[in-house]
């Protein structure tokens, strides 16, 4: 379980910055035209959007599994091993708020923004802005499912570490 949270972290951060930083842009630059290009990205970061979603809920589960297990070995054992599994639940659920963090960023991104940028598109209202906040949106996306990648990446390496 351990290796499919590490590789679905990997997906989401992967996922983010192959959209963000190079799919969106190479689009604006080919299609040359914003309102050809704009509703393309606008798709493009919806899907995305909901991949995170699901991405940052499967993520959930393996961390609350792993967290369950850490918590039970915790109330059985009596020894120095105690620590490590205490120290291993308050690490998981560390990891498990920047995974609620990047699921948060990505529905009020979907379900807010997204619609702000729509409907400033159409009234003619303060679309820069709300462009702007959309970016801000996706870069704290990118920087949640980054921290998520490097605490999981740092977890499989130390667990790799200790089985040889």
């Amino acid at each position: 379980m351990q290796r499919l949270g590490l590789f679905l972290a990997a997906l989401w951060w992967g996922g983010i910055s192959a959209l963000s930083f190079l799919a969106v842009p190479t689009l604006f630059v080919k299609l040359g035209s914003p309102a050809v290009a704009g509703p393309v990205a606008a798709q493009l970061f919806s899907y995305q959007s909901y991949a995170g979603l699901l991405i940052g809920m499967a993520l959930l589960l393996i961390l609350r599994r792993d967290r369950g297990r850490a918590q039970f070995r915790l109330s059985d054992d009596t020894s120095d091993a105690a620590g490590a599994d205490l120290m291993r639940m308050q690490q998981s659920l560390t990891t498990m708020g920047l995974v609620l963090m990047g699921m948060l960023l990505a529905m009020v991104q979907e379900f807010g923004v997204a619609q702000k940028i729509v409907t400033a598109r159409a009234t003619g209202g303060d679309l820069r802005l709300w462009h702007g906040v959309g970016t801000l949106m996706v870069f704290g996306q990118w920087l949640s499912a980054g921290a998520v990648l490097w605490r999981l990446s740092g977890k499989a390496s130390g667990s790799i570490a200790t089985a040889k």
